[in-house]
């Protein structure tokens, strides 16, 4: 009977050993969170919340790619878990093209848009028959438009705001031809067109910023802050709500406010 119970004492003492050992295991298991991304700053603050983000047990794998279309596409076909790299109307449209249901998730920075040329200093001596280069997506030519109009270079239909279309010019009496180009080429447009506009982020590379260099600027607009972007279903995940919380913490607005003070304004308190 000592013997029955010393086996049955022993096997308990085993099984409480392993669960224990299987529970520890599972708490040190790390989860792999992916997002896709373009370039600085996003991929700076992204560096950031790395690290921040191991703290926490969870590996943020960093996927850069190479086109504006690319984090979208790749986030829809589940190939990444969220992305950041784009603002809320640019995102609707990829859902209204796409019949998608990606879903802002939270603003991080508010990127000042603003138009730059290499060849005048300043927009008056903008000659009539200027070519001016905009990014060619439907959200984005509407944006530099809006702009422009709010600058006087040119009139819009009332009321099309920031979905303008170049059909919705209803004066240009300058005569100024608007050249459509991939987001990613505007810089390149610099030495071509006369005024090409773009955010921070594109003309930053360049040596530019808004405050110093831009003929021109947008007033800041909330509904174009660069969103943290994920899917319907997993938007509300412990894991992407972690990932915001740790986007919106002190090391990223310190970030922005002592490296980007004067291209990318936090967006969050």
């Amino acid at each position: 009977m000592r013997k029955l119970l010393l086996v049955v004492l022993t096997m308990f003492i085993l099984t409480a050993c392993n669960s224990e050992a299987e529970t520890v295991s599972e708490e040190k298991k790390e989860v792999t969170l992916k997002v896709g991304t373009l370039i600085p700053p996003m991929t700076d603050i992204l560096d950031i919340v790395k690290q921040l983000m191991k703290e926490e047990g969870v590996n943020l794998e960093i996927v850069v790619l190479g086109d504006n279309v690319q984090p979208n596409n790749a986030l829809a076909h589940e190939e990444i878990d969220v992305n950041f790299f784009q603002h809320v109307p640019y995102m609707e449209e990829y859902n209204e093209k796409n019949n998608t249901e990606l879903v802002p998730v939270q603003p991080i920075y508010h990127a000042v848009y603003g138009a730059y040329s290499k060849k005048f200093k300043e927009i008056e001596n903008l000659p009539d028959g200027a070519t001016i280069a905009i990014a060619n997506d439907p959200t984005n030519i509407g944006r530099s438009l809006d702009m422009l109009h709010d600058h006087g270079l040119i009139t819009l239909k009332e009321g099309v705001g920031i979905k303008a279309t170049q059909a919705d010019i209803v004066e240009n009496s300058h005569n100024y031809k608007f050249v459509e180009v991939d987001l990613l080429m505007l810089a390149r447009m610099m030495d071509d067109a006369d005024l090409v506009v773009m955010t921070p982020a594109y003309a930053a590379p360049l040596g530019l910023t808004p405050n110093k260099d831009a003929l021109l600027t947008e007033g800041m607009e909330s509904a174009f802050a660069i969103t943290l972007v994920a899917r319907k279903d997993n938007a509300d995940s412990e894991v992407i709500q972690l990932l915001s919380e740790k986007m919106t913490g002190p090391q990223v607005k310190k970030f922005l406010e002592e490296e980007y003070a004067d291209t990318a304004l936090p967006a969050f308190e």
